[in-house]
């Protein structure tokens, strides 16, 4: 205990350093900057600001890189509830219910829960990273690809049931998902697939693209000539106006918990990080809730859960990528080649040789999260000014600032065509009720699958029966094969129910 009172001690000596506190306040102001415009992207924002931490001290640089990390996952949320523009394809899912709820009226309330699940998950994620990164390090160790396997496929499983529609049409739009996701070159025969040889398209279809396309564009095309703006206070935007009420309170306390446990669990694992745990939260909420037809149309729970989990996963990635020099998603492979490149040697020996850099980092979060609340809850009323602007005079600048957006991120204006191909198939699948959440799941665990499952069967040599060998693996197979009886036994259950009713005199 007097060994943790130290550290967080010496954390504290390097968090609230002038250095520290500028560089954080640096950090979550521009990744706030960098979520809220659609299409930039953290990985832009991190491979320009890169070369600058060469130059300051790695504790400084790693704080900056970080603040710009978790900011952006919180300032994504703000213009996909207001504009159901995603500014970071893992906050597709918030404007899920958070985009009816700002055409409710209901934007400041949708923006301040957001703030707040943002916060909770963030805490929960750095308790962990400070007190079980270790033991939760050498369980991610645990994970080969046939466990990764299973998740995913217990991943596209749930993804049938975040649709409000018929579980068919979610069935169909993650296998339209998962075909897309073959786009590209083939990992292990390097043979390039569906590129019609266009070799910009052998990293497979841009994510924030189909992303921005899918849920942003068509509701743009589908309000371009709308007169009527959403509902808007004319007066003043105070503080109690914002503030959810005791029913949204009580909704939102245990889907924040679950999404933060889950959003931790998920961003342990190297390889799945917060889009994966988002989706899954989701899915958890609106399978658990009793009213699971407001999913969205508004649910406050919609908003909690992912919101919660995506920021847990952003603080818990870092645990195998301090503990174990393995890097879970791009992000965190920047972040590696920053600490190597001043000279710090990422690893379970961290800890010993780096106690400055680690503890200060893990209590930089705790203050980035207070300033990211200070810094953005004063702005929730200016966000939702912005939805009282004419909306024929809104959606050019909107159009104009993503496409720009797309561009920026590789420089290839083939992004932009794949934005607007994804924009209209996002229409057509609205006019046909098809719900674009599960495409978008299924077109990210596509690759991922494909390449665990190869992977599993070359180490295998070709043995599927290895899956139920290991004990996580089938374990969760098995799972998932629960969950699929259960939802056919609730669907004829409900289908018997409706047949034997009598007939009204109304028909």
């Amino acid at each position: 205990m007097d060994q943790l009172l130290q550290n967080i001690a010496l954390g504290l000596s390097v968090a609230f350093s002038l250095e520290g506190l500028l560089y954080c306040f640096i950090g979550v102001f521009l990744g706030t900057l960098v979520g809220v415009l659609p299409g930039i992207g953290i990985m832009a924002t991190l491979a320009m600001l890169m070369p600058i931490t060469f130059h300051l001290d790695p504790n400084y640089a790693l704080i900056m890189l970080g603040g710009i990390y978790y900011g952006a996952s919180y300032g994504g949320s703000t213009a996909s509830i207001l504009m159901n523009l995603p500014g970071t394809a893992t906050s597709a899912v918030t404007g899920l219910d958070g985009y009816p709820m700002a055409k409710q009226g209901r934007a400041g309330q949708a923006l301040f829960m957001t703030a707040i699940a943002s916060f909770v998950g963030s805490i929960v994620g750095v308790i962990l990273l400070a007190g079980f990164s270790v033991p939760l390090a050498r369980v991610a160790l645990r994970f080969g690809p046939h466990e990764y396997v299973a998740l995913m496929l217990l991943g596209l499983i749930a993804a049938s049931v975040i649709g409000s529609g018929r579980s068919i049409r979610s069935l169909i739009a993650v296998s339209l998902g998962l075909a897309l996701g073959l786009v590209g070159l083939d990992l292990n025969s390097g043979v390039a697939r569906f590129t019609f040889g266009q070799t910009v398209l052998f990293d497979g279809l841009p994510l924030v693209a189909v992303a921005i396309g899918l849920f942003g564009l068509p509701e743009i095309i589908a309000s371009a000539g709308r007169a009527q703006t959403p509902k808007v206070q004319s007066d003043k935007i105070r503080l109690r106006d914002m503030l959810p009420t005791r029913e949204d309170w009580r909704r939102s306390a245990m889907p924040m918990a679950r999404g933060s446990g889950i959003g931790a669990f998920f961003g342990a694992l190297p390889g799945t990080g917060g889009l994966v745990a988002t989706f899954v939260s989701y899915a958890v909420e609106r399978k658990m809730s009793k009213h699971p037809e407001q999913f969205g149309k508004g649910a406050i729970e919609g908003i909690a859960a992912p919101e919660s989990a995506n920021n847990a996963a952003v603080q818990s990635a870092f645990i195998p990528t301090l503990s174990l020099g393995i890097p879970g998603d791009p992000v965190m492979a920047i972040m590696l080649g920053v600490m190597m490149v001043h000279g710090i040697l990422p690893g379970p020996t961290v800890i010993q040789d780096s106690p400055d850099l680690f503890w200060g980092l893990i209590v930089s979060f705790v203050v980035g999260n207070i300033m990211l609340l200070v810094l953005n809850l004063p702005l929730v009323g200016m966000w939702v000014k912005l939805l009282a602007i004419p909306y024929n005079y809104l959606f050019p600048v909107i159009v104009a600032f993503t496409c720009i957006g797309i561009y920026s991120v590789n420089y290839q204006i083939v992004d932009v065509f794949v934005l607007l191909a994804f924009g209209f198939l996002g229409l057509g699948m609205r006019a046909l009720n098809f719900e674009v959440a599960p495409l978008l799941l299924g077109f990210v665990l596509g690759p991922m699958i494909e390449e665990y499952f190869r992977r599993s069967l070359i180490v295998s040599r070709g043995d599927l029966g290895s899956f139920f060998d290991r004990p996580i693996a089938g374990t969760i197979l098995v799972i998932t094969a629960a969950i699929v009886v259960w939802a056919i036994a609730v669907k004829t259950r409900a289908a018997l129910a409706g047949r034997g009713k009598p007939v009204s005199d109304n028909g």
